[in-house]
């Protein structure tokens, strides 16, 4: 995907995921990146947020999804929440890496997707 993009970096959300019960057990920090690839152009805007994509409704939607429910894989997360955000805004693609802060000998483990319309 290319053209006019909208970045998010370091969206801290909370998510019980991971393999053990105990690990699902707390909401955990979690770090989201996202490119957002809006259907229109930036040039057709009219500096008007309803011709583009709002980004304080794309923190809440993904921050409602991972409060929805405990998964086991960061994959499902990331994957339920390209979905949502693909659903209800108005995006050519986006592109969404999901940090987890869980390994002591690393800064993070992360997906990574990459989703078109």
């Amino acid at each position: 995907m290319t053209g006019d993009a909208i970045l998010i970096e370091n969206l801290e959300i909370h998510a019980r995921a991971g393999i053990t019960e105990e690990e699902r057990a707390q909401p955990q920090r979690l770090a989201l990146r996202l490119t957002l690839w809006p259907k229109n152009g930036f040039s057709g805007m009219d500096d008007r947020l309803e011709n583009t994509v709002d980004y304080a409704a794309v923190r809440e939607t993904v921050r409602n999804v991972a409060a929805g429910r405990a998964r086991s894989l960061i994959e499902t997360l990331a994957e339920e929440m390209a979905a949502a955000l693909l659903e209800q805004f108005p995006l050519a693609g986006l592109e969404l890496e999901l940090r987890k802060f869980v390994l002591p000998d690393a800064d993070y483990a992360a997906v990574r997707i990459r989703r078109p319309r």
